[in-house]
């Protein structure tokens, strides 16, 4: 029993180490195949396919982890008796260290398998959606987009601003915040208030 359980949690960690290491290969190379996957992670391929059968697979299973944890972060900070602006600079405070782990999304949501993370980021974007409808209800973001719009590209800037933190200006939560809530129709003086009390990780 002792053996079993000790085989369970070695396979548990390759599997976390292929699924880590898959979303910085990924992320820099979205083509990159399941060979570059196991090359980066220092397993053979037939381990990586030994827990995920197809390339579509492990994207898959990268795209519904990012939907859990995002979710998860909507659901903290989502009060209806918090103004939508407040919820959303919340939301990026949260969201901001994961946004580096998860920027693969972006990349693979325009290749291959962009219907099916579209489709898998669907309650993600429901639920944003639904912050900034009530925010333009409120006036205090713009109708310039439809809310649905909006809200996939105010965190496609996130992720942008988090991939961005690999190479030259060094930017942090609160650029993102600023940014995002720009993007949104929030004036900038509202936006520097919102986002002042944020630090990065």
């Amino acid at each position: 029993m002792a053996t079993e359980t000790a085989r369970a949690r070695a396979m548990d960690e390759t599997r976390n180490r292929i699924l880590d290491v898959a979303r910085e290969v990924l992320g820099q190379d979205p083509d990159a195949g399941m060979g570059d996957v196991a090359a980066a992670a220092g397993v053979v391929r037939r381990t990586v396919y030994g827990h995920f059968p197809s390339r579509s697979d492990l994207v898959r299973t990268l795209a519904g982890q990012a939907v859990q944890e995002m979710a998860a972060v909507l659901e903290e900070v989502d009060r209806d008796e918090v103004p939508a602006d407040a919820v959303w600079a919340g939301f990026v405070d949260r969201l901001w260290p994961l946004a580096h782990r998860y920027r693969v999304l972006l990349a693979l949501r325009r290749g291959e398998y962009g219907d099916e993370i579209h489709d898998l980021l669907g309650s993600v974007d429901e639920i944003l959606a639904d912050v900034i409808r009530r925010g333009q209800d409120a006036g205090v973001f713009g109708r310039h987009l439809p809310a649905e719009a909006l809200g996939r590209i105010g965190y496609a800037a996130v992720f942008a601003i988090a991939d961005d933190r690999r190479s030259g200006p060094v930017f942090d939560v609160r650029a993102a915040a600023i940014t995002s809530l720009l993007v949104l129709g929030v004036p900038a003086s509202r936006a520097y208030e919102l986002a002042a009390p944020l630090r990065s990780p």
